[in-house]
């Protein structure tokens, strides 16, 4: 299985192929990675890794889009970030984006109407919040990520007294898969 691990830093996923754009990582690759395309072929990958990266992007969309273009068909994208009523989503003067559990929705089949910013296409596959420490404790965790009615709620309602930790989207890439070698 071939992983990408983007925005590797010194914590490279074990037995991945990093790009960072800091040389003194423990990247393979070092790139800019708000410059595309990766140097790095289309549909070489199985799957791609970016923790604690999308936050720090210029550009979600396009980097959603060349994170589809690394993925073989059915590969899949593994995305963690703050959620934006974590302190740790704006305390970091690097972050330029703050996200919730539905930021991504758009790259799917539930799109809300929005389905023409991108044509990358991405099944969920899980998407799973972290909340802090004491809403763990009570178990609201666990509602939230059972019920996608009550997290739906939660987003809406309650997110800012119940404060979200950080999210983490499996994302299955949708695409033609690729004729068989001759």
């Amino acid at each position: 299985m071939r992983i990408l691990d983007v925005g590797c830093g010194i914590n490279k996923f074990p037995g991945a192929i990093g790009i960072d754009r800091l040389a003194n990582t423990r990247a393979d690759i070092v790139a800019d990675l708000d410059q595309f395309p990766f140097p790095v072929r289309d549909s070489s990958f199985d799957e791609v890794r970016a923790i604690h990266v999308i936050e720090h992007v210029g550009d979600v969309i396009r980097t959603m889009e060349e994170f589809h273009r690394l993925l073989r068909h059915g590969g899949r994208v593994v995305i963690e970030t703050p959620h934006y009523t974590d302190f740790s989503s704006f305390c970091d003067p690097t972050h330029r984006w703050h996200l919730n559990s539905y930021s991504l929705r758009y790259f799917g089949e539930d799109n809300a109407g929005y389905g023409y910013y991108s044509a990358a296409r991405f099944r969920e596959r899980r998407v799973h919040v972290r909340l802090l420490a004491l809403w763990r404790y009570f178990g609201f965790e666990l509602l939230v990520n059972a019920f996608p009615r009550f997290r739906r709620f939660w987003e809406y309602y309650l997110c800012y007294i119940v404060r979200g930790k950080v999210i983490r989207w499996e994302l299955e890439a949708l695409k033609q898969p690729s004729p068989p070698n001759s």
